[in-house]
């Protein structure tokens, strides 16, 4: 067995000069490392290119939600760039490591999936990554497919490549150990199964978010014990959400998902603040550190306008995603709506049963979906953000007779209400 090494080796992710990275290298190296967060070794993912050959190069993904959103994208993106130059993206569904549930970032145990929850949400992932990988240069996998068969005496086995004193060194784990909250023992199976999800692939490289490095790290000792060469490990920074604070999530809401309608997402990124627009058209676009950072400088330098900068970054988004038309037709739409004031061309229409006094406005946005809940309801009401055929709305408990309603709720969102 051999002996452990620091999860931090400075000497392990020491930069490489590019006067050392071979001419007919280079434009590649400098893509595939620009906008990574860590890549290490960088000597052997040089090595690895050296040799010729098309790389092996993986990524896992949980079905714990049915939508991806740009977030899960920011490595998608990096993928792509491997396939462009001809290696073999890996895409494995975690239909297995799912029912453990992923301890990054968390505070406290995840509630495990139940089967079916896990293959609902796996069915809506292949359209969505088809639209950022070319599914014909990928090989799908799904974990289940090693870890399921797996016997009680291989899996203690695989829990021994690995000593409690290193899951502890992890910082989530290291945090709840420290204020006593508990850590169940399963939990420490999940980095050993994505670990040996690289030795069931033979990965050469695997990416994932920031919040991920253990996990890849882990699975580098992993293969090594199992007497092969270790992967590289490639980090992408974490997408910021549109609130501009958190990370990008689903149960944030500060999301943007990549099968949301064209003009949802369109209205979504508009949203974002002026400081966010360089991060996006890096992380979402594929543009480099520099090519990104030079956006700021040209809007305060007056060579860009603020509004057409962020209308840009939308566009560009939605016709990755959507395709060029549906993306100019989100932009024309967002335009007639919020320059002209005018209403979107499609609205839901929604049916209330109401008495002959009519029905409460906080109700009604309730029962139009427009609000989860009347103290919601209340709150958007007195905020103004409330208007019914463009008068806005001032008494949350006042009745709205029966008729016919355009109700809008923010900037965004519309209801066609017929009140009978």
């Amino acid at each position: 067995m051999t002996e452990e090494r620091p999860l931090d080796d400075t000497a392990a992710s020491a930069p490489v000069p590019l006067s050392e990275v071979p001419e007919a290298l280079r434009e590649q190296w400098c893509t595939l490392l620009g906008g990574a967060e860590l890549c290490l070794p960088q000597r052997e993912l040089l090595a690895r290119l050296r040799e010729g050959r098309p790389l092996r190069v993986k990524i896992g993904c949980d079905p714990t939600a049915p939508d991806l959103h740009l977030g899960h994208a920011v490595p998608l993106m990096k993928l792509r760039q491997f396939q462009d130059f001809g290696h073999q993206v890996v895409f494995i569904i975690g239909d297995w490591t799912a029912r453990i549930g992923d301890p990054s970032g968390k505070s406290e145990t995840r509630p495990p999936l139940t089967a079916e929850e896990v293959e609902a949400n796996a069915a809506t992932y292949f359209e969505q990554v088809s639209r950022i990988l070319n599914m014909d240069r990928t090989e799908v996998r799904h974990n289940s497919e090693w870890l399921g068969p797996m016997t009680s005496q291989e899996m203690v086995r695989l829990a021994a490549c690995y000593t409690v004193a290193r899951m502890l060194e992890r910082d989530d784990f290291k945090r709840r150990f420290r204020e006593g909250r508990p850590i169940r023992v399963h939990e420490f199976l999940y980095p050993l199964a994505q670990g040996y999800d690289s030795v069931a692939i033979e990965a050469d490289v695997e990416l994932g978010g920031t919040d991920q490095t253990f996990n890849l790290l882990v699975a580098r000792e992993i293969q090594e014990r199992h007497g092969m060469r270790p992967q590289v490990i490639l980090t992408m920074p974490i997408l910021v959400g549109l609130d501009g604070v958190q990370k990008m999530s689903k149960s944030l809401g500060n999301f943007v998902g990549i099968s949301e309608p064209p003009r949802e997402m369109f209205g979504k990124v508009m949203s974002i603040s002026d400081e966010l627009m360089p991060t996006y058209f890096e992380l979402c676009l594929g543009l480099t550190p520099e090519e990104a950072a030079q956006i700021p400088r040209d809007i305060k330098a007056g060579k860009r306008h603020p509004r057409d900068t962020k209308a840009e970054l939308a566009r560009r988004i939605v016709a990755l995603h959507h395709g060029e038309a549906a993306a100019q037709g989100a932009e024309e739409e967002f335009d007639r709506v919020f320059r002209e004031r005018q209403t979107p061309d499609e609205v839901d229409q929604v049916m209330i049963e109401a008495p002959a006094e009519g029905i409460v406005l906080l109700d009604l946005l309730v029962q139009a979906s427009l609000a989860e809940s009347r103290g919601e309801a209340k709150r958007l009401v007195g905020q103004g953000g409330v208007s019914l055929n463009g008068d806005r709305a001032e008494d949350p408990k006042g009745r709205i007779p029966p008729g016919e309603y355009m109700v809008k709720v923010g900037k965004r969102r519309f209801r066609r209400v017929v009140i009978k």
